[in-house]
């Protein structure tokens, strides 16, 4: 009996130091770099992070979401504006976070910034539907991940890429869940690449949740504009009245899309902003 007690005893105090370990220190020494921070997910992350103590910087898509983040959070958080779509502007803004970083380099990177695009049947899209989402969500993360990417292999920091459980589950047509696949298998070679230089990847999958993103009364207007559009024979194909079917359908399981943020990625990008949708 008191083998087990003093086994007991011996088992808390390693959980004890262990969880000790997983601290974090030297808190204000830290430099974080959010996209997508007007709304959503990074408005959250960004306000979050800024009361925990941490020096944060928020990429914001809008003049406004940069106005009004910075009226609700200390003097240590900066914003800058920050188009994930442009190479000069993320080139621009990687030069400015080096220059605040120092030789501290970058302790966290959170790639949140991320559009809805259209949620529709396939054979309502075209090429130009799927191409929005992709270059947000997908070509933005990567060029702001490798351009960021040597700041944070200086601080040996992590790189936290925000996709979504339509990276799992293609739940609708459109260039969404598409983006997110792809971002999942991002995620992935970085994580190994990585490994070599202690830098941490791992991946976020939001699933349901309610925020400027996932605005169901949007995402059903995106559909109306584009079935106004189609041919004749895809409307007969389908029938009058699909939408507001479809749409019903999903209010009576509770269902609301996925997503992080800004709508567009706010917290993301959207119809020219950014995103805060998984």
């Amino acid at each position: 009996m008191l083998f087990w007690v003093l086994a007991l005893l011996i088992l808390c105090g390693f959980l004890w130091h262990y969880k000790g370990q997983l601290k974090i220190t030297d808190i204000t020494d830290k430099y974080i770099f959010i996209t997508g921070c007007d709304t959503g997910f990074g408005n959250l992350a960004a306000r979050t992070f800024d009361k925990k103590g941490f020096h944060v910087i928020a990429a914001c898509l809008t003049e406004s979401g940069s106005t009004a983040l910075k009226e609700e959070t200390s003097e240590r958080l900066h914003t800058v504006l920050l188009d994930v779509t442009d190479p000069e502007s993320v080139k621009r803004t990687a030069q400015w976070v080096k220059n605040q970083a120092g030789e501290k380099g970058l302790w966290g990177l959170i790639n949140n910034a991320g559009v809805l695009g259209v949620l529709a049947p396939t054979d309502w899209l075209t090429v130009e539907d799927y191409r929005e989402p992709i270059e947000v969500n997908l070509f933005g993360l990567i060029s702001v991940t490798l351009n960021m990417l040597p700041l944070v292999k200086k601080a040996r920091g992590r790189v936290i890429n925000v996709s979504s459980i339509g990276g799992r589950l293609a739940f609708s047509g459109g260039g969404y869940a598409p983006s997110k696949y792809a971002v999942e298998a991002f995620n992935d070679s970085l994580r190994r690449d990585m490994k070599a230089f202690d830098v941490h990847v791992a991946c976020i999958e939001p699933g349901l949740f309610k925020t400027d993103l996932s605005d169901p009364v949007k995402t059903t207007e995106r559909k109306l504009t584009i079935w106004k559009h189609l041919s004749p024979d895809i409307k007969q194909q389908y029938g009058e009245g699909y939408i507001e079917k479809s749409e019903s359908r999903k209010t009576e399981r509770h269902y609301i899309p996925c997503e992080h943020g800004p709508l567009p990625g706010g917290g993301m990008h959207g119809p020219r902003s950014h995103k805060s949708l998984p």
